[in-house]
């Protein structure tokens, strides 16, 4: 049985004339009448008694025409699905990203997607870089803002970098300012400063506690444990200075006072990551282009 024969069907049942059937779904008389024959043969019935200028539904054809009605509107509803997704009025997008960028880069792009693709969902999931590679791998995000270098460099990922950004300190407006008051400060300067450190497994822990190692001594942690939000907060509070993106410092709005690194100065990568071998779903697509066009 055929999707045309199907077609063909419900045309003649509708007019009860082959030739206005015909012309109805634009095809010659004879081509329609040969599939309605051979619908007929392979169902083992007739589906119409003809008559001269008589065309009547057998009980076969009764039976029929509400199922083929209906596989015909599943089909079309299943077209518009597939168009609507096609062309960007539905779908959604799971993004992964570290809690920094969630802050710092994406309410900007992510508005900007929203306002011209508004029937997209956008699933959005926080996370260190290791966490958002193994979900990148095992299927459960489309796409990733993580951290170069990757924890754990897998080949079945492509990367492509988005951006290089400063870090620098902040720290409470109420306390002496780090580096005994200069206008930058060195990563030498945080030996003897309490630290508000992150939790175990978030990237910028992991490059602080790097950079203070190699300048030959171990951070000292007023707190730790926190992510974006609640650092930001400890600092306000004057429990220690912290080690965050420019980005972030930038957003994060009264009650910090900010430093910048001395150079050459603390840098991160972000990059965007998806899967090597599955093609982002299109909405995904989009929203890739537009991050890297940001």
């Amino acid at each position: 049985m055929q999707f045309q024969q199907l077609q063909y069907f419900v045309a003649v049942a509708e007019t009860r004339h082959f030739t206005r059937a015909a012309d109805l779904v634009h095809v010659a008389q004879p081509s329609l009448s040969q599939q309605i024959k051979a619908l007929e043969r392979e169902l083992g019935a007739d589906l119409f008694q003809r008559a001269r200028g008589n065309i009547t539904l057998t009980d076969a054809g009764e039976a029929l025409l509400p199922l083929a009605r209906r596989i015909l509107a599943d089909a079309d509803t299943a077209r518009h699905e597939v168009q609507e997704l096609a062309q960007l009025r539905r779908g959604r997008v799971r993004l992964g990203a570290t809690p920094s960028v969630c802050t710092g880069l994406l309410p900007d792009v992510l508005r900007a997607f929203h306002d011209r693709y508004p029937g997209i969902r956008l699933l959005i999931e926080e996370g260190g870089s290791h966490d958002l590679v193994r979900e990148l791998a095992r299927g459960a995000l489309d796409l990733a803002l993580v951290v170069l270098p990757l924890p754990t460099p897998s080949p079945a990922l492509t990367t492509v970098e988005l951006l290089r950004e400063d870090l620098v300190v902040v720290s409470s407006p109420d306390a002496q300012r780090p580096g005994e008051g200069r206008r930058t400060v060195r990563v030498a300067d945080l030996e003897g400063e309490r630290l508000v450190m992150f939790r175990h497994g978030y990237d910028l822990r992991e490059l602080t506690v790097a950079a203070c190692r190699a300048e030959g001594f171990e951070p000292d942690f007023a707190v730790e444990g926190g992510e974006m939000d609640a650092v930001l907060g400890f600092v306000r509070a004057g429990l220690g200075v912290a080690v965050v993106p420019r980005m972030v410092a930038a957003r994060a709005g009264r009650g910090l006072r900010v430093t910048p690194l001395a150079r050459p100065g603390l840098h991160r990568t972000i990059a965007l990551a998806h899967r090597s071998d599955v093609a982002p779903p299109r909405a995904a697509r989009e929203l890739q282009r537009m991050l890297l066009e940001r």
